[in-house]
């Protein structure tokens, strides 16, 4: 292997923080062309994240349920779907996990398990209704999921304004606090919970297992990569897009019942506070490899933690962090992917140079699904698999 072909390997790798270190320049200079120093500026932000012990707790307990929904939002863009519901998903799990400690009481050995299968369970099948309208009603999953995120909202607010008011009478603010055996058990007097982030790291490891060593995971990336393809080697694209929805909803709905559980000690509006739609940007950023996934939800939970604070010590608004991961944002979708800008190199074949072919399917409305759904093809897999790893 030359050198050129090392630096370039390198470069592939670590193409995903291009656009943060981009970001990082853009944002320094738009705070100098307002006569604003950026050095004080990070700084307020750094001392917001990580300037004591509670703000330390803070930005790990915001960080976990950003992490599990962006964990499960890698196996849905896998199997090429854009589920936008991930949003309304969390607040399924949100409500499912406070229905169980709402209507239940009993030690927290016995609460806690049962409002997290509960969440995992209701953010599935919130998933799946969007999986079934896909393939069986050909609604787009983006359409689906913006409405289910609605519906979601809207039977939180019905719920706490409603059934699950407060004794003292209807109120948007939240529902009866929980009873502390149904609340996850909590670091001192922070809102991290040491469990949760266990449950995130088995989340991320078995997802990550699942996509490089199992067949599944070979029909996922099947499916993303060219669903014609997937139809001729015995892929079910219903089956598979069905399953794949399910799995990234029950890991929406855990980072939902985190968020109820430790960040909140009952139900409220705005429950999952944008966490849904900022996982979203995660795995753009982290170019739908799951190992990046980690460190850029940590990012995004420092930037927007550390924020808080940056309007207190300096004459800057704490919209700052939004900017910041906005700006992230812009600038992946104009660099693109290091393979988009041709920098990966073409996979060479007894001494000749093979380019991969372009996906002769059409791109647009029905593009997942060009073949009758179902299990029609039963072709089994070759033994080699298919697909490259996901790292």
């Amino acid at each position: 292997m030359t050198q050129a072909q090392t630096g370039r390997g390198w470069l592939i790798r670590l193409w995903p923080l291009v656009p943060i270190a981009a970001a990082l320049i853009f944002t320094s200079g738009l705070l100098l062309l307002f006569d604003a120093s950026p050095a004080e500026a990070y700084r307020a932000m750094w001392d917001g994240a990580f300037g004591g012990q509670d703000k330390i707790l803070g930005v790990l307990a915001f960080w976990v349920p950003l992490l599990l929904a962006s964990t499960g939002l890698i196996i849905t863009f896998t199997a090429g779907l854009w589920n936008i519901g991930v949003e309304g998903q969390i607040i399924l799990g949100a409500i499912c996990a406070s229905w169980v400690a709402l209507r239940f009481s009993g030690p927290a050995w016995v609460l806690i398990p049962l409002e997290i299968g509960a969440a995992m369970l209701g953010g599935a099948l919130w998933a799946g209704l969007s999986a079934v309208l896909k393939t069986r009603g050909k609604v787009n999953e983006i359409f689906s999921g913006l409405a289910l995120n609605n519906l979601a909202i809207i039977l939180t607010n019905y719920l706490i304004s409603g059934p699950w008011q407060p004794p003292e009478g209807g109120s948007f603010r939240g529902t009866t606090p929980f009873q502390e055996a149904a609340l996850l058990p909590r670091l001192w007097e922070s809102r991290f919970s040491p469990l949760s982030l266990i449950l995130a790291t088995i989340a991320i490891i078995g997802v990550y297992y699942i996509l490089r060593g199992t067949t599944w995971g070979l029909k996922l990336k099947a499916l993303g990569k060219n669903p014609y393809s997937a139809y001729l080697l015995g892929v079910s694209s219903e089956r598979e897009t069905i399953l794949a929805m399910m799995a990234c909803g029950a890991l929406a709905g855990l980072g939902g019942a985190v968020r109820v559980l430790s960040w909140f000690d009952s139900l409220r509006q705005s429950i999952s506070g944008g966490i849904g739609f900022l996982s979203l940007l995660i795995v753009m950023l982290a170019a739908y490899r799951i190992l990046w996934v980690p460190l850029i939800a940590f990012f995004f939970s420092v930037v927007l933690n550390g924020s808080i604070t940056l309007q207190l010590k300096t004459q800057l608004h704490s919209a700052l962090g939004g900017i910041l991961t906005g700006v992230m944002v812009l600038f992946v979708l104009l660099f693109g992917s290091a393979k988009q800008l041709g920098l990966s190199k073409p996979t060479p074949v007894s001494g000749m140079i093979v380019e991969t072919p372009a996906d002769p399917l059409p791109q647009g409305e029905g593009a997942r699904d060009p073949l009758p759904q179902g299990e029609g093809a039963t072709t089994p897999l070759p033994p080699g698999g298919v697909g490259g790893g996901n790292d």
